[in-house]
């Protein structure tokens, strides 16, 4: 695991995006894994700065997206379709059919599973995995549980996670449910970046870091994957060595 240690969140934001930058350099057809929420818009920001300015190109790129809220129009404001278009997609050079979604609204959560983990097989695996990190440990939407998940699955989004998220929807109540990719789909991805920026992350990154894997933790699981980068700020960082 290669943890690394920034003033703050525009820092990391630089320093990932270096890290895409290098990726389609040596790889221009790459498969990303993507994130939504906060922490990972200043990486988009230098990836749109990267694109505009000619340094990279996504014309060749296809992504997948963690996860999606159920009981919610893909096209509505709040949806993480509509995130990823207005935060990255609407600014850089990438084809829209090769944007992938797990869809929210499906009758079948099983066969949609299915769907997403040919998808992703069929284009060869994902070469990089950006994520984020709730602060109960939960990456993705995989919440504490008794056992890590697998391939994408319907989830119950636990209160804390719905106390950090409500404030995008103002007051209107947000989703209790989403579709998400499972641990093991994210696990099965050939790198990953996880980045972390605040104190109110710092626990969670402290029980990664401790090298104890329980489902309980779901990040805890990153501890065993052989190729690992995880981004923090100082204040993510405050309570590990």
């Amino acid at each position: 695991m290669d943890i690394r240690i920034f003033n703050d969140a525009e820092e990391i934001g630089v320093a990932a995006a270096e890290l895409y930058r290098e990726l389609l350099t040596e790889k221009p057809n790459a498969v990303l894994g993507l994130a939504t929420g906060a922490t990972p818009v200043p990486t988009y920001k230098n990836l749109i700065k990267l694109c505009n300015e000619g340094k990279i190109s996504f014309k060749d790129v296809t992504t997948f997206n963690l996860d999606e809220y159920c009981d919610l129009d893909k096209n509505d404001k709040n949806s993480y379709y509509t995130f990823m278009h207005e935060n990255l997609f609407n600014s850089i050079d990438i084809m829209e059919e090769n944007v992938n979604f797990l869809d929210g609204n499906t009758a079948d959560c099983d066969a949609e599973s299915k769907r997403y983990a040919e998808a992703i097989k069929a284009a060869g695996g994902i070469d990089l995995q950006l994520l984020g990190i709730g602060t109960n440990g939960h990456i993705a939407f995989n919440e504490p549980a008794d056992k890590f998940t697998d391939e994408a699955f319907k989830v119950t989004l636990t209160q804390s996670t719905i106390n950090s998220n409500q404030k995008y929807f103002g007051d209107v109540p947000m989703p209790r449910y989403a579709m998400t990719m499972g641990i093991g789909s994210i696990m099965r991805s050939k790198k990953i970046l996880l980045i972390a920026t605040g104190e109110s992350k710092a626990n969670a990154i402290k029980a990664l870091i401790s090298g104890n894997v329980t489902p309980q933790i779901p990040c805890s699981i990153l501890n065993e994957h052989p190729d690992t980068v995880i981004m923090l700020d100082k204040e993510a960082a405050s309570l590990i060595k």
